[in-house]
Parts: structure tokens; sequence; C-alpha cells
């Protein structure tokens, strides 16, 4: 049953084609949004829109490349011509990459900087011109990870991923800042040890570096987490369903910790 009275709201959801992407898509269309579906790989994405429209919601699906401005713009235009005004943007679409600093190549950062902060500010733009011109303000919701507020460590070499993460918390608190007159707020989800091909990835190649077992590296992040669990992508989802919604109509330029309590600030 929803929560939240999203009845009739336009949400865009990037990176909407697995993990936490589709976890949000779900969530914002059982509250009642008509759901603009964005992913690189467009079969995904068609899968999840028909995932949102198994239970009578409205879902687009959309082929979208976040790094790039024609179809970012070209993403906001389609929604709004086929769902009506936009309320709600989640940049959600990301990518990481393991390797120490030293090891980082100029090609690998780049693409980190590109999907990750350049996409979080290219959606950003798109999407709050067109609140502007509605006049009824918005949300923009980002999805930074626990890697935009604390370094990794030397066990998780995920430096280059970090400083593309605390990219996305500084755009969200600046941009909180200059869209407040207009109405639109814009907050940041840090999440922890989500159990996504990612985190999936991570344990993979670490483990390789360190010449252990796969799995151990997950295992140990896992036992880490004060509430003893990994983290599912619908813990996000809760949160940015909470960020969407008319209880927090107060809330702009903040960073909020969905992590079970590993995060210590």
């Amino acid at each position: 049953m929803p929560r939240y009275d999203l009845e009739g709201r336009v949400a865009i959801v990037t990176g909407a084609g697995r993990g936490i992407g589709r976890a949000i898509a779900l969530r914002l269309a059982r509250e009642g949004c008509r759901v603009t579906v964005a992913d690189l790989d467009g079969d995904t994405a068609a899968q999840v829109a028909d995932e949102v429209r198994e239970f009578g919601a409205q879902a687009l699906a959309l082929q979208v490349d976040v790094t790039r401005k024609d179809d970012v713009e070209g993403m906001v235009n389609e929604s709004i011509a086929r769902r009506g005004p936009l309320h709600i943007l989640v940049n959600n679409a990301g990518i990481g990459a393991i390797a120490p600093l030293m090891e980082t190549d100029e090609e690998t950062w780049d693409t980190l900087m590109n999907v990750n902060a350049k996409g979080t500010l290219l959606c950003s733009q798109a999407a709050a011109r067109r609140m502007i011109e509605q006049g009824d303000g918005g949300r923009i919701i980002n999805n930074a990870s626990g890697a935009g507020k604390t370094a990794p460590g030397k066990g998780l070499p995920l430096g280059a991923y970090a400083a593309s993460k605390h990219a996305v918390v500084a755009l969200t608190k600046q941009m909180g800042l200059e869209l407040s007159d207009h109405g639109i707020l814009v907050n940041c989800v840090c999440a922890g040890i989500v159990d996504t091909h990612m985190w999936d990835l991570i344990d993979r190649e670490t483990a390789k570096r360190q010449g252990v077992a796969v799995g151990s590296i997950k295992a140990q992040a896992v036992a880490s987490i004060p509430l003893g669990r990994i983290q599912q992508p619908e813990d996000v989802a809760n949160m940015v369903a909470f960020l969407a919604s008319p209880d927090a109509s107060y809330l702009t330029g903040q960073t909020y910790n969905a992590c079970g309590g590993l995060l210590p600030y």
C-alpha cells in the first residue's frame, strides 16, 4: 500500500534498469507516480517498465546516456510530452571502478567523473529548467553512496569512485541553495553496503588483488554494519520515496545516510 501522496506525480529515474534504480522506480510507481525508466541499457529499462505496468502503474522506458546533453534533454522532453509535467528527478545512474588511486588512469577517471558527476549535473540542469518553467517546484534526489562522505579505506581501492561521489554531494548542497527560490528541493542519499552487482564486482576484484577468497571482502564489509545485515536496494528506495513526498517539504541541500548505521556522520 502507498504511504505517501504521490498520485499523479511524474518521476524520472536514471540508471533504473537494475539494482537500486529498479527498486526506486518500482517504489515510486507504487506510490502513484508515472515513472520514466531511463537506462543506458534500453532492454533492461523496458523490462523494469513492464514490471511497473504489471501492477497497473504508468511507465515509459527510455535508453539514455547521461553523459550526453542531447540524450538528457531528449529524456526530459519526451517524458514531459508523454507523461505530463515533471515533478521528480532521481539521479541514480552511476558506475564504479576498482583500482588504487596511484593505478587509476585518465580514461577511468574521466569515465567515472562523466557518468557520476557530469551526468548528475546535466540531468539536474535539464530537469530544473523545465520545473522552473512549470512554476510548481519539484524534487531532485541524488544517489551518492557512502563513498560520497568518507574515504573507502586502504582495503577498498575505490578512490576515483569516491571522488566522483563526493562531487555529487557538493552538487547537491550548492544546487539546493541555487534552486531554493524556485521551490525545487535538492537532496542526496548515501547508502552503505548494498546487495547489488556493483558490490559483487568490488568483492571479486578486491579479493583478486588481495589473494583472498571471493566473498570474503563482501562478508567483512557486511560484518561492519551495525544493523547486522546487508542493505537491500529497497532500503534506499524507502528514503527516496520519503524525500519525494510532501513530508519532506522543508528539506533541501541535505545529504541523508541510509546505511544501517555504517557512516559516522
